[in-house]
């Protein structure tokens, strides 16, 4: 099973205040998930892995810091979790997009696939699964389970 985070960051928290407000226009909404998406990426970012690398500045050569270990992949639940991608991408811009589309049987409250698309060699890559629309949990549990 993958690590899970509670993100209780005050800039999070503050801006979670805003779109769960009634009032809060598509626009506001769209921009203020996308900064809180950033702030997301930014935090679980903080374990990757580094590696030291040999870079020629503009005065000398120099070791310095660069990300190592697994590619990324960013898999948003369809159709909520698209909203998500982009504040990711700001800071991972290479990382891949792949796709799991979801529904939840009413009557039972169980998460049903209806669409995958991943990259090829998600084996190989460290997933960030994202979806904002959480109620049973169900939608974000079943994309992990082998």
């Amino acid at each position: 099973m993958g690590k899970f985070q509670v993100m209780d960051h005050p800039l999070i928290q503050h801006k979670l205040t805003i779109i769960r407000n009634k009032n809060c226009g598509t626009k506001v909404f769209r921009e203020v998930v996308d900064e809180i998406t950033t702030l997301m990426a930014y935090d679980v970012a903080r374990d990757m892995p580094l590696e030291d690398i040999e870079i020629e500045t503009p005065i000398s050569k120099m070791t310095a810091k660069t990300l190592s270990g697994k590619k990324v992949a960013v898999v948003p639940i369809l159709r909520a979790g698209i909203g998500m991608v982009d504040g990711i991408l700001k800071l991972i811009p290479a990382a891949k997009v792949g796709h799991i589309g979801m529904y939840r049987d009413e009557e039972t409250l169980e998460p049903h696939e209806y669409f995958v698309k991943l990259p090829a060699d998600i084996e190989q890559r460290q997933v960030f699964v994202v979806d904002p629309m959480l109620a049973t949990g169900g939608s974000a549990i079943m994309p992990l389970m082998p």
